[in-house]
């Protein structure tokens, strides 16, 4: 029989998405391949710290108390940090806590991680410099994948159609506020989206119909990030865009999902209207025409490969309600909702690829990414180059 693989299920954090990383870890936790995997589960508390066992498991279990984390079960020592992780990641390195005293190092490393410091390049620096397998986008494509302005521009320089939008700092919203608007007014129309750049699962987002909603709508991104987007709505002020989704599988050789569509429970995909009310429906596969999948599905990977994406992500787009019905591609996650109903899972399994089979197919694209990382050569002898 052959040696399982082991595992590492990386969760919570200390962005704003903590709560919604415990529940897609607890979904992959429950329907990975056990006879393939041995599988540990790694928590990261909202105030960073490091848990496996007992610790890990009252995480997932209890939220975000830090009284769910017996210090025992922490990562290393008392009072463990990220640079405690670097030792416990790296191949041959001491065992983490209860949970790595039965064998040696992790062969893949699942971050389950949503939004800042687990989605944004951070963590994936980490695994970087620990030399080992991880799910997902690397450091830049991590990296674009969360900053929407970065990740505009790169549409941008794909040619990819995108709605109208600016960007302002915080300080300058904040130093010029009647400037500022003036600046908005003068080169978007309302309806507005107006988003922190570095955030995923809409928090902090804002639809705005009019001047008196602008300020605090600028008030409430400035909360999370110190660049914020304003986006020009889709459909005008009285009809709202239809919300399409793809999801993209693979790494140098990207394929695309069906296409699923979002009717939104309220005015838009807010974060309530994803995880905590049942008034939204999901329409796989979206009723449009074989043109337009074809042609969002395209899309899709070409977005994908703009951001030099890898593993999994899911494609956002927008598409005018009537007349045109124009398709505008709004952004990439690279780290999606991954509960088992979440769109992303939903989305391969109208396609034909069973969770389950996501999960395992995941780790071995992870596996395929390291293989071809291997090939690099990070360090260079002169007396041994070519023509020397």
């Amino acid at each position: 029989m052959a040696k399982k693989l082991r595992v590492g299920i990386l969760f919570g954090g200390r962005s704003g998405e903590h709560e919604v990383s415990l529940l897609s870890a607890a979904s992959i936790l429950k329907a990975i391949d056990r006879k393939k995997f041995d599988v540990v589960p790694i928590g990261i508390s909202k105030a960073g710290r490091w848990l496996t066992g007992d610790g890990a498991q009252a995480l997932l279990a209890g939220g975000n108390s830090e009284a769910n984390a017996p210090a025992l079960s922490v990562v290393s020592g008392s009072q463990p940090t990220p640079a405690d992780a670097v030792t416990a990641l790296i191949p041959d390195a001491a065992a983490i806590g209860e949970a790595q005293q039965a064998s040696g190092k992790f062969d893949v490393v699942f971050p389950v991680l949503h939004g800042t410091f687990g989605e944004d390049g951070t963590i994936q620096g980490l695994f970087e410099l620990a030399d080992i397998a991880y799910v997902g986008s690397g450091v830049l494509g991590s990296a674009a994948g969360m900053d929407k302005d970065a990740m505009k521009r790169l549409f941008a320089q794909a040619r990819l159609p995108i709605v109208k939008h600016l960007t302002i700092l915080r300080t300058a919203w904040e130093a010029s506020p009647r400037k500022t608007v003036a600046a908005i007014e003068a080169a978007l129309k309302y309806p507005l989206f107006v988003k922190p750049a570095n955030l995923g699962s809409s928090v902090g987002i804002s639809k705005v119909h009019g001047r008196k909603e602008l300020a605090p709508a600028l008030n409430l991104a400035a909360r999370f990030d110190r660049k914020i987007v304003i986006e020009q709505g889709v459909g005008g002020a009285k009809k709202k865009a239809r919300e399409l989704e793809v999801a993209v599988l693979g790494n140098d050789d990207p394929k695309a999902s069906v296409v699923g569509e979002i009717v939104p429970g309220k005015e838009f995909y807010d974060y309530e209207a994803k995880y905590l009310s049942d008034g939204s429906i999901p329409i796989i596969p979206a009723r449009i025409t074989v043109a337009e999948s074809k042609q969002i599905r395209a899309m899709a990977v070409e977005a994908f490969r703009a951001c030099d994406l890898a593993g999994l992500a899911r494609v956002d787009f927008l598409m005018e309600p009537d007349g045109k019905r124009r398709i505008y591609l709004n952004e990439v996650n690279t780290l999606p909702g991954f509960t088992s109903i979440s769109m992303y899972p939903k989305l391969w399994q109208a396609t034909g690829l069973s969770y389950a089979d996501l999960i395992t197919r995941l780790i071995e694209l992870a596996l395929e990414r390291r293989r071809e990382r291997s090939r690099t050569s990070f360090s260079f002898d002169a007396a041994k180059s070519d023509g020397k």
